[in-house]
């Protein structure tokens, strides 16, 4: 659906929503290109963290933020579970035809054939996205903020318990021993689950569980933020809390190893604690001070978030899937011939992803002059 107007919020929020897309399409386009990148920009290969593995969850938490400023329990029931669950119906969709686009593909002996829907991937970022959504609105509506925060507790005590309990013996923390996989496998099959990893999906089922409480931890953080609140003691607030939330889950990392791929409990708290003193610092400094350098920027990103995060892995799924001479596909000789022959190196793959990136914030750009704002 597209919209002509937008409903006046805080800036910072839109900035926060802005910064991860921004840095969610940097860290996309910092591997593929036959050279590594800077250590920031990789994901831990399975238990530890670093920048890149941030941005998910930052996403959820701004999405949590965002539904803070509406009233959870206006609206008849049904009009309200209707309105919920045809949002979550079509991110789930748009992500499942991510994973199937471009709907063909080409065999060895350079036969074209249409890709089967049997193998394609269920389990996404947007599926993902598209459930923590539904579970968190149905628990902000039915649920009072004490509420909130007991459920929270559960599911992250819950998800370490099933954890520990339901994978294999001694391999609870694997890829293919940990109830995550199990479970994926069971339901989904191997041929609907990510490719890359032998049957493991780093968005499989189960981790949806902890992830509702990224967004959970956005709303209530929000709620600190409601009109004619102390902006300056709500900062501090998010501040303590956020270092304390982070504190907490590098202490619970000895027991359950802190890895965006299971996004374990441990990494849950940890990245809610820095989203908090993230956003807190962008309040103090957008909100309370006043601060105009660069805003603009983020805030092209932050007024259209899903549209550009498609188009940046639509083109890049489409430069993939293009080929230029034998063996080479579009993407790689892009990068290849535009950066990294001009400069070699992880330099010249941050100048590629930011290059990338750009194009992005162009078409948010256009967006914004035309006064559109793409929703669902």
């Amino acid at each position: 659906m597209v919209q002509q107007s937008q409903r006046q919020r805080f800036l910072s929020l839109d900035i926060f929503r802005g910064a991860t897309v921004c840095l969610m399409i940097i860290v996309n386009t910092s591997t593929g290109t036959g050279t590594e990148p800077f250590a920031a920009l990789v994901h831990a290969p399975w238990i530890g963290f670093t920048a890149a593995d941030l941005v998910f969850p930052s996403f959820l938490f701004a999405i949590g933020n965002a539904m803070s400023f509406s009233d959870p329990t206006r609206g008849a029931e049904s009009d309200f579970l209707l309105k919920i669950a045809k949002r979550a119906a079509i991110l789930f969709l748009l992500g499942f035809l991510l994973y199937w686009y471009p709907f063909v593909h080409q065999a060895p002996d350079g036969a074209w054939s249409a890709t089967p829907i049997g193998q394609t991937r269920v389990m996404g970022v947007l599926q993902r996205i598209a459930l923590a959504f539904a579970l968190s609105s149905l628990a902000i509506r039915h649920l009072r903020q004490t509420g909130l925060y007991g459920l929270s507790a559960a599911l992250l005590l819950g998800y370490w318990a099933i954890m520990l309990f339901g994978g294999a013996p001694a391999e609870q923390f694997t890829k293919l021993g940990n109830a995550g996989t199990r479970f994926d496998l069971w339901l989904l099959g191997r041929d609907h689950l990510y490719r890359k990893d032998g049957g493991f999906d780093p968005e499989g089922l189960l981790g949806v569980l902890p992830s509702v409480v990224n967004v959970l931890a956005g709303y209530l953080a929000g709620r600190w933020l409601s009109p004619g609140t102390d902006l300056g003691r709500a900062v501090r607030r998010m501040l303590i809390v956020g270092a304390a939330l982070a504190l907490l889950g590098l202490a619970w990392a000895p027991l359950f190893p802190i890895a965006k791929k299971l996004w374990t409990s441990s990494y849950v708290l940890l990245t809610i604690g820095l989203d908090m003193m993230c956003l807190a610092a962008l309040v103090a400094a957008i909100e309370i001070r006043g601060w105009k350098f660069g805003v603009r920027f983020f805030q092209i990103f932050g007024k259209n978030p899903l549209a550009l995060y498609l188009f940046s892995e639509l083109l890049t799924y489409s430069l993939q899937f293009i080929r230029v001479g034998a063996g080479h596909h579009l993407y790689d000789w892009v990068a290849a011939t535009l950066f990294l022959s001009v400069l070699p190196g992880k330099f010249g793959v941050l100048l590629f992803s930011v290059s990338f990136m750009l194009v992005c914030w162009a078409l948010g750009y256009w967006l914004d002059r035309k006064h559109i704002i793409i929703k669902i």
